[in-house]
């Protein structure tokens, strides 16, 4: 078990890349193992999470290879090609892996077995299972208070397309339904109330399936091979985030951020940043692999509490336990609504960061759906436990940048799960 020491920081300053997009790296591993042919992957994340997933496809019967960690080569079989294993799959810590990956198995003519770690075992699958059951899938798993849980037995193929309206905005279940509608005859679609993350229908564009986005529905035409592709992998705006505060909240800062994927369903970080008057400058925008990316720059700022509820929230749920750091250090009080999602993290996140963040002196107080922070807070010296939950490790880390003292955030192997190498880059600049 390892800790991270994090003393108090005089300025941010410096040029940065961020490590590859970690949604992006999942889809590109599940998309091209899907294609026909060679599919390269540039700046892929290998964070133990992602790896997950290539394990998961290896097993499955696809070769895979890697090159310096970050370049991914795929020898893709087409729809047709994914084989039955005997071994159980395992996605660690991923809940996007064994969402995601549902849904493929879903389409498959055979029984697969999946689970992962005591974390993943605790997450609720009936959101997934609801919609593949309802297309055909035999799916069986844990079953507790009206949910299911992994480990599951899915038993695939003979998928009959749906048309599926989401209870709850994620990107999750949509990518699922999707996933497993490539293998239904016929066109499968998935109505939205509020805006997810896209990328699963951009790299599905990118790689010539056959998708249709009209508004707030989103349709795919199963049973219609694809062709491989290469996909550049930008740096990952929820890694980003982290060191965006970082630079609002030192004083004496100026921080650029190199090639960060500024997607408009993930830049809500960004948006409510602004609201709160931080000086955050986003240039040299483009599109590559069907992905916009931008780099970003970065200036201590004066920060004020703002509400924040509605539709942004899906667009920063990842992001929610550093903006609560970002609102300790704002003038007058911040209020978070809308976000139990954050109750089935890697941790309860409301309760774990209210918890930890108190232990620094922060003002911080924790509603059914959301947090009312008021600001500004003199962080003092603390340890503080991540709970196991790399958000929570990473939030308090730069909670600790503007601490009075030195903070210890203790278990931070979890980490290793979205940012390897997180400690070096925060200390190198």
């Amino acid at each position: 078990m390892t800790n991270l020491i994090v003393k108090p920081s005089k300025g941010i300053k410096g040029e940065i890349h961020i490590p590859g997009d970690k949604s992006i790296s999942h889809r590109a591993i599940m998309i091209g193992s899907l294609a026909k042919g060679e599919t390269i992957i540039n700046g892929f994340l290998p964070s133990a999470d992602c790896l997950a997933t290539v394990e998961c496809f290896r097993k499955l019967g696809i070769d895979i290879q890697m090159t310096n960690g970050c370049k991914i080569i795929i020898d893709g079989k087409g729809l047709k090609g994914l084989r039955q294993t005997k071994e159980l799959l395992d996605v660690g810590n991923s809940g996007t892996t064994i969402r995601l990956i549902s849904g493929i198995l879903a389409g498959q003519p055979f029984l697969t077995k999946i689970t992962g770690d005591e974390s993943i075992q605790k997450r609720p699958m009936m959101r997934i299972v609801r919609p593949l059951r309802e297309m055909g899938a035999g799916i069986v798993g844990h079953v507790k208070k009206d949910n299911i849980y992994a480990p599951l037995e899915i038993d695939g193929g003979n998928l009959t397309p749906i048309e599926y309206e989401l209870p709850v905005a994620s990107a999750q279940v949509k990518s699922a339904v999707l996933l497993a509608g490539l293998f239904a005859k016929g066109e499968t679609s998935v109505i939205e109330k509020n805006k997810a993350r896209n990328h699963t229908e951009r790299m599905l564009s990118h790689f010539g399936a056959d998708i249709r986005v009209q508004g707030m529905k989103v349709g795919v035409r199963g049973m219609r091979e694809f062709r491989a592709a290469e996909v550049d992998v930008p740096g990952d705006i929820s890694s980003a985030a982290f060191f965006i505060v970082a630079a609002a909240i030192v004083p004496d800062s100026e921080l650029l951020i190199k090639n960060v994927g500024v997607n408009p369903t993930r830049t809500g970080i960004i948006d409510v940043l602004h609201r709160m008057g931080a000086d955050i400058q986003v240039m040299n925008e483009q599109l590559i692999a069907e992905e916009p990316r931008a780099d970003i720059l970065v200036k201590s700022s004066k920060l004020k509490g703002i509400k924040i509820d509605g539709s942004i929230v899906p667009r920063i749920i990842d992001e929610i336990p550093i903006i609560a750091v970002a609102a300790t250090q704002a003038e007058g009080t911040t209020e978070i609504r809308g976000a139990r999602e954050l109750r089935i993290k890697e941790s309860d996140r409301l309760a774990t960061i209210s918890m930890e963040l108190k232990k620094m002196g922060a003002n911080i107080k924790e509603l059914d759906d959301g947090l009312i922070i008021k600001g500004p807070t003199a962080f003092k010296a603390a340890t503080v436990d991540s709970c196991g939950d790399h958000r929570i490790a990473m939030s308090a880390a730069i909670a600790g940048l503007a601490a009075s003292g030195e903070t210890t955030i203790e278990n931070t192997d979890c980490i290793e799960t979205s940012f390897p190498g997180f400690g070096k880059l925060l200390a190198s600049i």
